[in-house]
């Protein structure tokens, strides 16, 4: 069973994560409202590309709070460890794709011609 310390450290992480992961959504719904009242296509791909890497960077930041969790409340248990290590590389994989998707995003206003 983990310590009360290790179980209020958890909980405010936790806590910290839902908050940031919360105050994103506000933006990804204004950018996904603007989906659909676009003028032109480049329009559209920007307000998706909005869309996407507020997704990507809420999921990461969901999946970088419960490795954090899980890691505090992991105890030295190994398999537990390595979970959470996991989780936290998921979130880096997310983090880095909310970066590279402009790029991306780019790249197909150059194949469609926008």
């Amino acid at each position: 069973m983990p310590s009360l310390t290790r179980r209020l450290a958890a909980s405010a992480l936790w806590t910290a994560g839902c908050v940031g992961a919360a105050l994103m959504v506000p933006g990804v719904a204004e950018a996904a409202t603007g989906l659909a009242e676009a003028g032109s296509l480049g329009q559209v791909i920007s307000n998706l590309r909005s869309v996407i890497v507020g997704l990507l960077v809420g999921l990461a930041t969901l999946f970088a709070t419960i490795g954090g969790v899980r890691y505090i409340l992991a105890a030295g248990e190994p398999g537990e460890v390595e979970a959470a290590k996991r989780s936290l590389r998921y979130a880096a994989v997310g983090y880095a794709i909310a970066v590279l998707a402009p790029v991306l995003v780019q790249l197909l206003q150059q194949v469609v011609g926008a």
